[in-house]
């Protein structure tokens, strides 16, 4: 598996399914999604698993959370847990994260502006760490000395992972709706007592992905637009596409469209452009990372949109011809989270004019 460090968000995603809450874990034992409307300390313990299954269970909330990057600070940030974040790896870009958002991530301590060094986690004085890199033993040296269980255990720090980032990649099912998002989100709520605040984001989701699919969801498959993610910052000497375990998939088909790469069985893939050449889709999404500014994110659309147009492998493509081009950052298309919502109906307001309100 590929790491993805995004320089512009400073965010890294490893495709997979994030955290969702697991079974009954026995009398006067709840989990994390049937204590999501509960609110006091009589919701715990709470328990949830990683992607291989096994348990951590909260006896009560956590008071000092580190974050492994941009993704789990901002669900932290907007389940208004963000007082209880002591530190973060890979921070999130300045304007990167809307509104007041923004202004509190600045606030929080950058303990790396990558992976964190173990010795500066397992020392942060957090009791809880949420990552949201997949099982640090698959990964080879990609990222870094990472610390063992006993060594979490040794330092007091609990260790769970945003399964719908984390695990999705090792999933045996292409990612088409947003129910591993939905239940990080719950399961977060649940671990740290904001499980009203959880309840509304999911609740806000689930209403803008119903209007879109109630007036374009019926559209069959054939009638669907084709659609390429074309992943700018990626490099684009060889693209790198979004394929069906990737969040991106379940945006783009949730959106009424049909990602071309949907065929691809994993996260990300490096193909060539001949490939692309040979899909030649009917739109093509300009997927740029957040620059810190509305000038700065239209200059690089701008160049994205440029080098289509101009370099001879693309220039001929029904989409580039048509000038069908969709301004939409990464962010919110490739990385699990709640603006996913807001992407599918953005998508789909273009896709299918007049249908989406």
């Amino acid at each position: 598996m590929r790491s993805r460090v995004w320089a512009g968000t400073a965010a890294v995603v490893f495709g997979g399914l994030l955290a969702a809450g697991c079974g009954g874990a026995g009398k006067g034992k709840e989990t994390a999604d049937a204590n999501a409307g509960k609110a006091g300390s009589s919701a715990y313990p709470v328990s949830v698993t990683d992607c291989a299954g096994a348990r951590t269970t909260f006896s009560a909330a956590p008071a000092r959370i580190v974050t492994s990057n941009a993704s789990s600070l901002e669900l932290l940030l907007r389940l208004g847990a963000g007082d209880k974040v002591i530190g973060t790896g890979f921070p999130p870009g300045r304007g990167t994260l809307p509104g007041a958002l923004d202004a509190q991530a600045r606030n929080v301590k950058v303990l790396s502006r990558s992976v964190i060094p173990k010795e500066k986690l397992l020392g942060s004085g957090a009791d809880l760490y949420i990552d949201t890199f997949a099982s640090m033993g698959s990964m080879g040296g990609g990222m870094g000395d990472a610390p063992t269980a006993a060594e979490f255990k040794a330092a007091g720090i609990k260790h769970i992972y945003l399964k719908s980032t984390a695990c999705a990649a090792q999933s045996k099912d292409p990612v088409t709706d947003f129910s591993a998002v939905e239940a990080d989100i719950t399961s977060l709520g649940a671990v740290t007592g904001t499980r009203a605040r959880a309840k509304e984001i999911v609740a806000g989701m689930k209403k803008k992905v119903d209007a879109v699919q109630k007036a374009v969801g019926g559209t069959a498959e054939s009638k669907r637009p084709t659609y390429f993610f074309f992943d700018y910052d990626a490099g684009t000497k060889q693209p790198t596409v979004v394929c069906n375990r990737q969040i991106a998939n379940a945006v783009i088909t949730l959106a009424g469209a049909r990602n071309v790469f949907a065929d691809c069985d994993g996260d990300y893939k490096q193909v060539g452009w001949e490939d692309v050449i040979a899909k030649n889709p009917d739109w093509i999404q300009l997927g740029v990372r957040n620059r810190g500014s509305a000038a700065a994110n239209e200059k690089a659309f701008d160049e994205a949109e440029h080098w289509l147009r101009s370099n001879t492998a693309t220039t001929g493509l029904k989409a580039v011809r048509e000038g069908h081009f969709l301004r939409i950052g990464s962010e919110p298309t490739t990385i699990a989270g709640v603006e996913n919502a807001d992407t599918v109906e953005a998508i789909a307001k273009t896709l299918h004019p007049g249908k989406v309100g």
